[in-house]
């Protein structure tokens, strides 16, 4: 019978990634996620496995993808500035079909910003994590619990569909304790997928590239992608419903945002207020189809963020103008509290958005107000 156990999320996140059957893992210390890997320094070896601080995010992204190319399941972490060397070694992963995990734990920016917790990697991860036509899936737990489950769930997705997997957490997760039920551990893969570079004599030979130099060549490869992209869309999108069944305004949130505003939502059922949730679990494939079936029913959505809106994009576009649409976000490290979205909640009920509001204006200039003025 699984016990659970107190532990902070970085270490939770590394012992999952552990149980899940990582065979090496390459990495760079940068706070908020330098635990996950410290814990990797401690217990990969004493498996037998493979751990390696790389001298950068450059050389470990790159590590990580000559071994991911062996057919080992490998994996990194690191934060905000480390993705954004990691952008070039992902786009060469992505286009040679080999697949690996990636946890990004999220702090604020940009620029070297600080250590607190943010969501401002959104834009990067969801819309860009390299140059080229590729789609990383990409989770977004909301608790230690959450991060633990997504991790196994990251390396189940990543070698069905021979893709990146990452998970987005944002430094406060990476940093809390919280107790978690651990996954059970399971066995080493016994033998490489047939499609592995591995040099084992009496193997057909195989050939591993992103390089395609005939732009054909090239357009096969994207056509390859995209319709695999499109098989995950139609079967791998998650998110959390709650209190959607006789909602009239809907709060749409991820990750910690998303833990809080359901706080908040709570709040304001006990105070008669007809409000639910919907908490994307991928963000990327984004829950587009659930959001646009919701839209015609309902008077309001609010979505809630820890960035300025980078997830908002997503959210008006799968609505498509059927119903308003209204923000609140926080950044730079900033988290929102229960009380400041359930204000927002109680703002958007008694004075519904129109049509045409343009939802970040609203919020800039609420921001005058709330944000702590600072002069450098």
């Amino acid at each position: 019978m699984s016990t659970r156990e107190l532990m902070k999320g970085n270490e939770a996140m590394a012992e999952a990634a552990i149980r899940a059957g990582v065979e090496a893992y390459y990495g760079y210390p940068i706070t908020p996620q330098s635990e996950l890997l410290e814990h990797m320094s401690k217990r990969l070896p004493e498996l037998g496995r493979v751990f390696l601080q790389a001298e950068s995010e450059v050389a470990a992204i790159n590590m990580l993808y000559g071994a991911a190319c062996t057919g080992a399941r490998v994996m990194t972490s690191t934060s905000g500035p480390g993705f954004s060397l990691m952008a070039e070694g992902l786009s060469y992963i992505a286009g040679t079909e080999v697949p690996v995990v990636i946890v990004d734990v999220m702090r604020g920016g940009p620029g070297l910003g600080n250590i607190a917790p943010s969501q401002g990697d959104y834009r990067q991860v969801v819309h860009g994590a390299g140059h080229g036509d590729f789609f990383p899936i990409v989770l977004a737990p909301s608790s230690v619990q959450e991060a633990v489950d997504d991790i196994v769930l990251a390396f189940d997705l990543a070698e069905k569909y021979r893709s990146i997997v990452i998970v987005i957490a944002d430094g406060s997760i990476g940093q809390m304790m919280e107790p978690v039920t651990l996954p059970e551990f399971r066995p080493l893969p016994e033998k490489r997928p047939s499609w592995a570079v591995t040099g084992e004599p009496g193997r057909p030979r195989r050939r591993l590239t992103s390089i395609y130099l005939h732009p054909e060549d090239e357009e096969v490869v994207n056509l390859r992608l995209l319709r695999r992209w499109r098989q995950i869309e139609a079967n791998e999108v998650r998110y959390r419903s709650y209190y959607l069944d006789d909602a009239e305004f809907v709060v749409v949130s991820f990750g910690m945002a998303g833990r809080v505003s359901l706080s908040a939502v709570r709040q304001a059922r006990k105070q008669g207020l007809k409000v639910g949730l919907l908490r994307p679990v991928t963000v990327r494939p984004f829950p587009t189809q659930a959001l646009r079936d919701l839209a015609p029913r309902v008077r309001a959505m609010l979505v809630v963020e820890m960035n300025s809106g980078q997830m908002l994009d997503d959210v008006l576009k799968a609505v498509q103008g059927r119903t308003p649409v209204r923000f609140y976000g926080r950044m730079g490290g900033v988290m929102p509290f229960p009380d400041e979205i359930l204000e927002q909640i109680q703002g958007l009920v008694a004075h519904p958005p129109a049509p045409e509001e343009d939802p970040r204006a609203l919020w800039l200039e609420q921001m005058e107000h709330i944000a702590k003025p600072h002069t450098l």
